[in-house]
């Protein structure tokens, strides 16, 4: 296994809208982050992931692009952009950018051109079929709408869109498309990025038999079809092997050897990937489901491909109230996630304000929410007769906007995200949760992250060791071994809001590297309080 700073690197996610707005508009923007640039770099981070900020209608938060060259005007201008980049190269982080080359946006002039008739020289950069029985061409589904057909009555044809129906897929069979998607690429590169985060990247290839799904509710059909590690091995070659670069691409429905295929580094695709099997299978926290996990992407990859460790992002609630406790135990169980994201193996990212243990949100109604995905998902239910009240609560734990909500810089009005009116409501605990008083508590969350990447950088057993699960049937303790060379770390977490206690057979010769609690050890070690985490490094006789 080769040594790469990205895989030595802890990734910090901007979803720049939500982030800190500079001119009052109530939307988050680019020189937003540059004021707030000294505090992502006091955390220690190496890479900022910037979620898309090309020129959109924005019907999608930015994943729906018309121009792949221009900057959003919610988000700034190409020169903030550049400045942008400067300021973090001068504090010594890198950057990666979404790069979104699945579908765009049906303003986009390509499909424009594509619509227009079916002559067009563009027709066949996007997917269009004829009718079956005056219907769609099948009964597959869309990301966010019951069908991935939409008719276009101009030309009498349907074109294939994998999310919304302004989202139309791009055609890859295509050779000029490819081309087309490479230079520009090679554009962002050569302005100076250091990567991509690849969004819904293995969808590129789309299925040739058109045949019904039998479970159409099953989307994975519309995922990793054949023809798509050709797609990515001449991505490599045509672009991405000219630059030291980090690519991430965002995977669902893989197995790990499914995963490898992608990641293998012998097969020149990817450096690392996003699987979703955590997300997409645990809606709730289940310890055994989360062990078998690891353990099988761990042996999967193991000194072939790289894994990343995330529990929350721009599209998934965050973590504390998603898998931890966000109430009584909030700083401990958030506490506890960190210290278990950093320490399993694979290049950990941070979701902007996870840092100081923000929480999902519980708006009045569907009126106060964004997420399209939700909406359209709210509308369609309750077109079914379902009453609205139950629907509404069934989409509640995992709307999106439960971590797209400002984030929280202080207490005063808005959280200090905005002069403005902010475009999504802030959560209202902001009083309490912000950066400003979690700065001021020297054993806050932040410090306590701080305090991870610090070790990481110091301690290469938290990058290359080997991992192994010591409880896979223990329902409430998380307790794994990190080995490297000469050293080995243990991992203690009680993901429980009960006390539980472990017996360190066969660790006696150990020492506390860093708990969640601060105990003086004067009590039993072998019991373990709620949500308590501990790494310890075991001590050569």
């Amino acid at each position: 296994m080769n040594k790469k700073w990205w895989k030595e690197a802890v990734v910090y996610q901007i979803y720049w809208r939500s982030f800190n707005d500079s001119n009052g508009d109530g939307y988050g923007d680019l020189r937003g982050i540059i004021e707030k640039l000294d505090y992502i770099k006091n955390l220690g981070i190496d890479v900022i992931w910037l979620n898309p900020f090309y020129q959109s209608p924005d019907r999608d938060n930015g994943y729906d692009i018309s121009n792949y060259y221009v900057i959003m005007e919610k988000a700034g201008d190409m020169e903030a952009f550049d400045e942008l980049i400067h300021e973090i190269h001068q504090r010594g982080m890198k950057v990666i950018m979404d790069l979104v080359v699945n579908h765009t946006s049906d303003r986009h002039p390509w499909f424009l051109e594509s619509r227009s008739s079916k002559n067009n020289p563009k027709r066949d950069w996007y997917i269009w079929k004829d009718p079956k029985d005056g219907r769609e061409p099948n009964n597959w589904r869309s990301y966010f709408a019951p069908a991935c057909w939409e008719l276009d009555k101009a030309t009498g044809q349907f074109y294939y869109h994998s999310f919304a129906v302004e989202q139309p897929d791009l055609n890859w069979e295509n050779p000029e498309l490819r081309q087309e998607i490479y230079k520009m690429m090679r554009f962002w590169l050569d302005k100076g990025i250091e990567g991509f985060r690849m969004d819904v990247i293995n969808l590129l290839a789309k299925r040739e038999d058109l045949s019904d799904a039998e479970d159409p509710y099953d989307i994975s059909y519309l995922a990793n079809n054949p023809g798509i590690h050709d797609y990515l091995q001449e991505m490599h070659r045509e672009v991405l092997q000219h630059y030291d670069v980090m690519t991430v691409g965002e995977i669902p429905f893989v197995s790990p050897e499914e995963g490898l295929l992608y990641v293998d580094e012998s097969r020149n695709e990817l450096n690392t990937l996003f699987h979703f099997q955590v997300a997409d299978e645990m809606p709730v926290w289940d310890m055994l489901r989360f062990k078998e996990i690891q353990t099988s992407w761990y042996n999967g990859l193991k000194q072939k491909g790289w894994n990343s460790q995330f529990l929350n992002n721009h599209d998934h609630t965050r973590q504390v109230t998603r898998y931890g406790n966000d109430g009584q135990y909030r700083d401990q169980s958030a506490k506890l996630l960190a210290a278990m994201i950093h320490t399993l193996p694979g290049t950990p990212y941070i979701y902007q304000g996870e840092e100081i243990g923000m929480t999902g949100v519980r708006f009045d109604s569907i009126e106060d929410y964004n997420d399209i995905a939700m909406k359209n998902k709210y509308h369609e239910e309750v077109s079914k007769g379902r009453d609205p009240k139950e629907v509404f609560e069934s989409l509640l734990l995992l709307s999106r906007d439960n971590s797209r909500t400002p984030m929280q810089w202080n207490d005063s009005i808005n959280a200090g995200f905005t002069a403005g009116d902010p475009w999504i409501k802030v959560n209202p605990n902001f009083r309490e949760i912000n950066v400003e008083a979690a700065l001021n508590d020297p054993d806050s969350i932040f410090y306590f992250y701080k305090k991870l990447i610090e070790l990481r950088k110091q301690n290469e057993v938290m990058v290359y060791g080997d991992y192994k699960d010591l409880l896979p049937d223990d329902e409430h303790l998380y307790v794994y071994t990190r080995s490297y060379n000469d050293v080995t770390w243990l991992i203690v977490l009680n993901h429980g809001d009960e006390q539980q206690t472990f017996t360190f057979d066969g660790f006696a010769n150990r020492e506390l590297i860093l708990s969640n609690y601060q105990n003086d050890f004067d009590t039993n070690e072998e019991i373990l309080l709620p949500h308590e985490a501990r790494i310890y490094e075991i001590l050569r006789n």
